[in-house]
């Protein structure tokens, strides 16, 4: 005797349910039931059919429950089915059709109409899992994520989005529970502590949207082709995380060194058919029109501070509790901002700490924490960081903003590059930390991602140029004087088997001469044609070039601090001296760099001495320092202790409290460009942004209330010290 099937029909208008009807005629047995589930699109005037599905689940003879969907599918172009702007110009999501469009597009394009099913149960299994569940529309919504994933396989993976996250958070008993436990707290009554709630839930998540996900697909793409040639990548290490986000939840975090940083990844999920990800944006970026489109791609807005607001902390926990659950890719940048350096930035732990607890009360069994570094030939954004670098403010964002940024793309800006480095897996991380110590276990945790950025970030031609222009003291180059500097970078970094972009050839004066032109277009290196054509920087494009060479330089900081530690020896070499000042320069540059655990890195010293000399022991360092060649120490570390340098004898000045940065940073400049002037610095080392970092240290080490003038004297006797000047 055949099993008795049940058809739930999930269709919007009589069109899609005479559709099934044939479908079910065609490919059910004899006998199929059909009852209409509540439509899952067009749900305005949705009416409950719950309590029939449930009475006919609970007759007794056990019938097997179907799903089944009509499917409305854009145009085919180029073999892909999917939306263009032609589509916008037809006053409709093609994938979502009203009545008449539906006949119209039955009758003239019946190719774009499909009829799919989804995993089905059995009665009993449907009230098994029933009894586990509060949700009034337990099998509706079932029906409806399986269709969505039989709708999936039809369309791709790029749609899949959460439809139905308001519906299903806001009638959890957990999150109504919590609302009213956190809302009491603050003297609001359960009915108003629910509604605030829903009201924050509502100003936080994404609300993606299939049609505005290609319309944008489609803007990013002009936007990239504007100013970029490609974006550039191993399809091959895509598929591997793709494969492991099928079992698993993603968090991608990335480095923030553009506005297009964003757009770029987002691109990139799109063109290889994968989920979009959740991208957590700050609540000033939720300005007209931008918020709202945005919104439809998967930024969910969050404010910077919501410090004494315990009820919007637990709705934001929610949320990501739900798309940890859900196994929802997320992304956000930990460094909080955009980079104004080139370098990384000290990584901020609030998103992640939710993310390990939503590990740590088993919304999953793991979570994996995707580094990725996304380097640009040239960043567009490059003038106003050199802008806020000399004293100028940040720019607002508004919509004229987001005009002016796009305009910008109006220039050859070379290649992106998008770099993904080895998962970290918060699981097998968080088991082997100190128990109980949550804030040291965050910043591991964090760390390791960012160590993991920044060993795969590519060095760029853009770099290798730059680091050759930097490193003449301002003096001009000739190009033959420039190729032979950035050959014997190249070749370092060939030595030490570091990562570059697929275009890092510098072999002869042409090569050079190109990106010394592509640097000239945007401003970012001056030339002399005289007797000789010359190269040089100005101060501000040597700020400039400062960038770039910040986005390498911490791939050669254990070479360069070693030729530091070096220069400070005397006679014989003394390993225990050796050792002692490796560990004094990294202290001192922990504000400004990653730098690995001091046994890590000490051994990765020690590896680079036993390649330069097996015998290194018993060589004199004057010696070693010759085989040193190239050296990295004058233009890796030297301009970022310069600044440090202006900073702490800022400091000294004065015993006071340091009560108003801004205008301590404003005299730092003026400091700085004095010793400039005086040919005590260079013109990259007269930076605000570093002039930070060094307060950072300085913060660490208690310099900046009353009282310290000991210590701030100490720190700038030990800048000098590392600089060996006087």
């Amino acid at each position: 005797m055949h099993q008795k099937r049940v058809v739930l029909a999930d269709a919007s208008s009589q069109v899609e349910n005479r559709l099934i009807r044939e479908w079910v005629a065609d490919n059910t047995p004899a006998g199929t039931e059909i009852i209409r589930l509540a439509p899952s699109r067009r749900r305005k005037a949705r009416r409950s059919t719950e309590p029939q599905i449930e009475e006919r689940a609970g007759r007794g003879d056990n019938p097997f429950f179907l799903p089944v969907r009509v499917v409305w599918s854009p145009s085919a172009r180029s073999g892909d089915r999917r939306v263009s702007w032609w589509d916008v110009l037809k006053l409709g999501d093609p994938r979502d059709p009203d009545v008449l469009r539906q006949r119209v597009i039955l009758a003239r394009w019946p190719d774009r109409v499909a009829v799919v099913s989804g995993e089905g149960a059995t009665a009993e299994q449907l009230l098994a899992d029933r009894a586990t569940s509060s949700s009034p529309m337990f099998i509706t919504r079932r029906a409806w994520r399986a269709l969505d994933r039989a709708e999936r396989a039809l369309r791709g993976d790029r749609y899949k989005v959460p439809k139905f996250l308001h519906e299903e958070m806001a009638t959890s008993p957990e999150f109504l529970a919590g609302a009213k436990r956190y809302g009491a707290e603050r003297g609001l009554s359960p009915h108003t502590a629910e509604a605030r709630a829903r009201h924050y839930l509502r100003e936080i998540a994404a609300s993606h949207s299939p049609f505005v996900i290609d319309l944008v697909a489609n803007v990013i793409h002009w936007m990239i082709k504007q100013g970029y040639g490609a974006v550039l990548y191993d399809r091959q290490r895509v598929a591997e995380l793709n494969a492991i986000g099928r079992e698993l939840p993603l968090v991608f975090l990335p480095a923030h060194r553009s506005n297009l940083d964003r757009l770029s990844l987002q691109f990139l999920k799109w063109e290889n058919d994968l989920p979009p990800n959740h991208t957590a944006g700050g609540i000033n970026m939720n300005f007209f029109p931008v918020g709202p489109l945005v919104r439809r791609t998967g930024v969910f807005f969050i404010h910077r501070s919501f410090k004494g607001n315990d009820l919007y902390r637990f709705v934001l926990k929610s949320y990501i509790d739900y798309l940890i659950e859900n196994r929802f890719p997320l992304e956000w940048y930990m460094e909080g901002g955009r980079s104004r350096s080139g370098k990384l930035l000290p990584p901020k732990y609030g998103l992640l700490s939710y993310v390990v607890d939503s590990w740590k009360s088993e919304k999953s069994e793991d979570v994996m924490l995707v580094p990725v570094s996304i380097v640009y030939d040239q960043i567009q954004d490059l003038g106003s960081y050199t802008d806020e670098a000399q004293g100028g403010s940040k720019e607002g964002e508004s919509f004229s903003w987001a005009l002016k940024m796009i305009g910008s793309l109006r220039r050859r800006y070379g290649d992106i590059h998008i770099r993904f480095g080895e998962p970290v897996s918060v699981a097998k991380t968080m088991s082997v930390v100190d128990k109980g110590d949550d804030a040291n276990n965050l910043a591991k945790l964090g760390l390791e991602v960012m160590h993991r950025v920044a060993a795969v970030t590519p060095i760029t031609p853009a770099a290798v140029v730059s680091i050759g222009l930097l490193q003449n003291k301002g003096q001009a180059r000739s190009l033959s004087e420039l190729l032979a500097v950035c050959r014997s970078v190249v070749d370092l970094i060939a030595e030490l088997k570091l990562p570059t972009t697929e275009k890092l050839i510098l072999e002869n004066e042409a090569a050079v001469g190109r990106v010394l032109r592509l640097l000239a277009e945007h401003g970012n290196v001056s030339s002399h044609a005289g007797p000789e054509h010359l190269f040089y920087l100005n101060p501000n494009q040597a700020l400039r070039a400062g960038y770039y060479r910040g986005l390498v330089a911490h791939h050669f900081l254990p070479r360069a601090i070693l030729e530091m530690a070096l220069e400070d020896q005397v006679g014989k070499l003394s390993e225990t001296r050796l050792w002692r000042r490796v560990g004094e320069l990294r202290d001192l540059l922990k504000f400004e760099f990653f730098f690995p655990e001091k046994d890590e890195f000490r051994n990765a010293i020690a590896l680079d001495l036993d390649s330069i000399d097996p015998e290194w022991r018993e060589s004199k360092p004057k010696a070693l320092l010759k085989m040193l060649d190239p050296k990295t120490a004058p233009w890796a570390i030297r301009p970022f202790l310069q600044s440090y340098l202006v900073v702490a004898d800022e400091l000294a000045t004065g015993p006071g409290a340091l009560r108003n940065e801004s205008a301590f940073l404003k005299a730092c400049l003026s400091r700085g460009e004095s010793y400039r002037l005086r040919g005590l610095i260079e013109a990259d080392g007269v930076s605000t942004i570093i002039f930070r970092q060094a307060l950072g240290l300085a913060q660490n080490r208690e310099l900046l209330g009353e009282d310290a003038i000991a210590g701030r004297q100490a720190l700038a006797a030990e800048v000098r010290r590392a600089l060996r000047v006087e």
